[in-house]
């Protein structure tokens, strides 16, 4: 009896001493239900006077929520989409300021090929043996599909250029399509040059270009792919044919377009087929220099276009994420305010 006494009376003195701790009951309670009680712990707090215990000390304690991560996540989110329409508008205004400068120069350059075009034509349809394709693209990226159209065309013309009796080769201007071609055709790339927007272009540094094409480079036909430029929302994929002397002469010597040419007069010690030669390599040039120019515009307008589409959705994803934000700190509010009812409730009851 006195043994069933003592334990009786040391269950009645223990139980108080040994009730939960706060934090080890907010710790549990947020283990269970992944929500905070920290509005629970403050009326524990006043109501029991805990010693040594005050309620900053257990906000110091208490991991946090899952609803407190989850808002902290959405405005983690929300900064770094800012960030990003920052940088994209900035990028658009670069675009637009680059263009501007382009634009004139690659109109003015139009008026060097269209006069070989009308002497010599452009006959893309001319059956030759040997084809080599010049495509032209970028160095950099975020310009929407123009460098993915130029290498579309480019293996498009190479496939209908190929056979047991032909010969097609690739001459490759930027980084971009030497990335896309050298991933099926890297047998095919005579010659690829890179980095030729890092300074303005003249007409010099691409007659230079053109020469290194024109001597290392065996060829009947030169294709020349490259994006001209209309708006900044506009462009078309373009080929322009530069023939050899050689085919240039067999085609005058079978008439049509090239058969007027036998109508000029040849004046000086020159014979045809060196006028012929120094006019291929002239009208090579000057189309090899409106082809950069008008890709250049081209992709600066892309650019512009793709950057400003970016801004919008950075802009509509920004809004969608402060409607998520602000419902989720709403509800945060309106559960903590039912756990203090609740909890005020309990300890009254």
């Amino acid at each position: 009896m006195a043994m069933s006494a003592l334990r009786r009376e040391g269950r009645r003195i223990a139980g108080p001493l040994m009730s939960p701790h706060p934090v080890n009951l907010l710790r549990s309670s947020l283990a269970s239900s992944e929500r905070s009680n920290l509005a629970y712990a403050k009326i524990i707090v006043e109501r029991k006077h805990i010693a040594g215990y005050n309620l900053e000390n257990i906000r110091e304690q208490v991991f946090v929520g899952a609803r407190s991560i989850s808002t902290q996540v959405v405005r983690n989110r929300m900064k770094s989409v800012r960030n990003i329409q920052k940088i994209t508008k900035a990028m658009k205004m670069v675009a637009a300021s680059k263009l501007r400068a382009i634009q004139t120069r690659a109109e003015n350059s139009r008026g060097l090929w269209q006069p070989f075009t009308a002497l010599l034509g452009d006959i893309p349809s001319v059956d030759v043996k040997k084809n080599v394709i010049v495509t032209i693209s970028s160095d950099k990226g975020l310009c929407g599909g123009i460098n993915s159209t130029a290498v579309k065309i480019s293996r498009g013309i190479h496939k209908l250029n190929s056979g047991p009796e032909k010969e097609c080769k690739y001459v490759i201007l930027g980084e971009k399509a030497k990335a896309q071609l050298v991933r099926d055709s890297k047998k095919d790339i005579e010659l690829s040059m890179t980095e030729l927007q890092k300074n303005p272009l003249n007409y010099t540094q691409v007659a230079v270009l053109a020469d290194d094409i024109l001597k290392n480079v065996e060829f009947d036909a030169l294709r020349v792919v490259f994006n001209k430029f209309h708006s900044v929302v506009s462009f078309v994929p373009t080929t322009s044919t530069v023939l050899s002397p050689e085919v240039v002469e067999r085609e005058a010597e079978a008439g049509g377009k090239l058969g007027e040419l036998d109508s000029y007069e040849i004046e000086g010690g020159e014979t045809k087929s060196e006028v012929l030669q120094n006019l291929a390599e002239f009208q090579f040039s000057c189309v090899m220099f409106n082809a950069v120019l008008e890709n250049a515009c081209s992709e600066q307008g892309a650019r512009m276009s793709a950057m400003d589409s970016s801004s919008r959705n950075a802009g509509d994803m920004l809004d969608r994420l402060t409607l998520t934000y602000n419902r989720t700190r709403q509800a945060s509010i309106t559960t903590e305010l039912i756990e203090i009812i609740s909890g005020a409730s309990a300890l009254e009851g």
